[in-house]
């Protein structure tokens, strides 16, 4: 791991109808805009093997989501047209006229639906491990116990981290990846009550969106799945590829729900491959 791969990236706090978002900015200044939104629980340095992927051809942002990082607290219930928003004042603040959307997990989900509500900002989208479908019951009994319990707490609890593991990786991280196991504890720096906002936000509260991922033209999208998933099983994610019209959908063997830290070697393959078939470079 490279430690001083922030060396060069600028941050800042820009304000947002969301509170102030953090932003850091690196890469090639005239590049096109690569705009990376991380998973719930995750800021933007989770992007790092991203970043050093695509800086070289690309500027790189990297959002602490609301709530997450240095970002404003979350206080309030938000969905993804409230994202979707803010991004586009993120980036009138940096001048970007339109940028390519990476995001894992709520970021993905945002990714698909940002071109939905903003498709003149959206030169294209890739969405990881995410959904267009409403949560489970399931989902829904182990988001609001966890919301609930985090909403407790002044200091994430060490629970916090456990459940982190579940839902982040997958056999084959658990069993060979030990480095990224170590990384999942970093859900610990979280503020818990600005969580339990997002998992109603993001997880308990979000809407079916196919109907509006079906309304996309002209905006190239890639969805990617991971086969060990257990937050978003492959069938779900390809339901949501298969409601936007001309994307296109890849499945990461042996790959967890934070595909882009767990296998960045696959996703970062998989993004360059879809830009290079671009008809001009995102």
């Amino acid at each position: 791991m490279t430690t001083n791969w922030l060396e060069g990236v600028t941050e800042r706090l820009i304000p947002t109808s969301l509170g102030l978002i953090n932003v850091r900015v690196g890469g090639r200044r005239d590049g096109p805009a690569m705009v990376c939104w991380p998973s719930l629980m995750m800021d933007g340095t989770m992007w790092q093997y991203q970043y050093e992927h695509f800086a070289p051809t690309h500027r790189v942002i990297l959002i602490d989501s609301p709530g997450h990082g240095r970002s404003d607290a979350l206080r309030k219930i938000i969905d993804l047209k409230d994202c979707s928003d803010a991004l586009v004042e993120i980036l009138d603040a940096l001048g970007v006229d339109k940028c390519l959307l990476v995001g894992n997990s709520w970021g993905g989900m945002l990714a698909g639906v940002f071109p939905s509500h903003h498709p003149h900002r959206a030169a294209a989208a890739v969405g990881i491990n995410c959904t267009a479908s409403l949560p489970t019951t399931v989902e829904s009994l182990w988001a609001s116990a966890l919301s609930t319990f985090l909403a407790l707490h002044a200091k994430m609890p060490p629970l916090a981290a456990k459940a982190a593991k579940a839902a982040f990786a997958g056999p084959t991280a658990e069993a060979t990846n030990p480095e990224f196991m170590e990384f999942t504890e970093f859900v610990l720096r979280n503020d818990p009550k600005s969580v339990a906002w997002a998992l109603r936000s993001i997880l308990i509260g979000r809407k079916d969106e196919h109907r509006r991922l079906n309304t996309i033209r002209n905006v190239p999208v890639l969805i990617i799945a991971g086969e060990e998933d257990s937050q978003f099983p492959v069938h779900v994610v390809r339901k949501m590829a298969d409601a936007i019209e001309g994307s296109t959908f890849r499945v990461l063997q042996h790959t967890g729900h934070l595909a882009a830290r767990e296998n960045p070697e696959g996703v970062n393959a998989e993004v360059a491959a879809f830009l290079a078939s671009l008809p001009a470079a995102a």
